[in-house]
């Protein structure tokens, strides 16, 4: 049975009407980094890292080592989701959009939920962009506010969360590419840049990544508050979707063949 839920994904993208379409391919004004900050600067739900849901239940170990990836079946990890129902047609289509882009390349699918599927995704329309980082049983909600998350590539950075991926400026090496200048970040929000004992697959550290934030991100003067070590000048978090790393981390992480 499936596979027919995989189509149903398919065939409610393809009711898309004209009008919609065009809302399909809008960039966001931004980048992903500043749209979702830009969204949550007034949120009043807890978040880590500017758009990750603290698990309290867990300790501090790697969340790979604590079963937290999507079960594999056959050569496919099966994803069930379900949209809220606030969102308009041509906003659910937009979330759709985005996932199909997994199933282009990667082995995640997503299905429409069934009530026999205990693990699922729930987006819906919540007070700014977050999800939870992998996993976590039960209904698990990804919010992507009416009010500015609805872009690809914020959908794609929420779900890329969701499958166990964290900011690509956490990363556990982070400090051999990145500076970060502690003295421009705005106060509070320091620990958006603390290290995480990350699982880097293998991958190169991606300037290009859609989870790396930009240089000027969280800032409270304007000024950078993360340089290449490489390149000072270097531009980066300006990414509108994902790249091949972020695709090969997804393929590597879930053993896609």
């Amino acid at each position: 049975m499936t596979p027919v839920f995989i189509v149903l994904l398919f065939l409610s993208l393809s009711a898309v009407t004209a009008v919609s379409l065009i809302s399909l391919t809008l960039e966001a004004p931004s980048d992903v980094s500043h749209t979702i900050e830009e969204v949550n600067s007034d949120i009043k739900t807890r978040v880590i890292h500017g758009d990750i849901l603290p698990n309290f239940k867990r300790n501090a170990d790697p969340w790979i080592a604590r079963g937290c990836k999507w079960p594999k079946s056959g050569n496919h990890v099966y994803v069930p989701i379900t949209i809220s129902s606030v969102y308009s047609r041509e906003e659910k289509n937009i979330i759709i959009r985005a996932l199909l882009t997994f199933h282009e390349r990667t082995c995640i699918r997503f299905m429409w939920r069934r009530r026999t599927h205990r693990n699922y995704i729930n987006f819906f329309s919540g007070d700014g962009c977050f999800s939870y980082l992998g996993l976590q049983g039960g209904q698990q909600r990804v919010s992507l506010s009416r009010r500015g998350c609805l872009y690809e590539d914020t959908v794609q950075h929420e779900v890329l969360h969701a499958l166990g991926f964290h900011h690509e400026q956490v990363r556990s090496d982070r400090d051999n590419y990145v500076y970060v200048l502690t003295q421009n970040i705005r106060s509070g929000f320091e620990s958006n840049f603390e290290k995480e004992r990350t699982n880097n697959l293998g991958t190169p550290y991606d300037f290009d990544s859609i989870m790396q934030y930009s240089n000027k991100a969280f800032s409270k003067n304007g000024r950078p508050t993360m340089v290449a070590r490489d390149n000072p000048s270097r531009l980066f978090g300006r990414a509108k979707t994902m790249s091949q790393n972020d695709i090969a981390r997804v393929n590597a992480l879930y053993c896609c063949e």
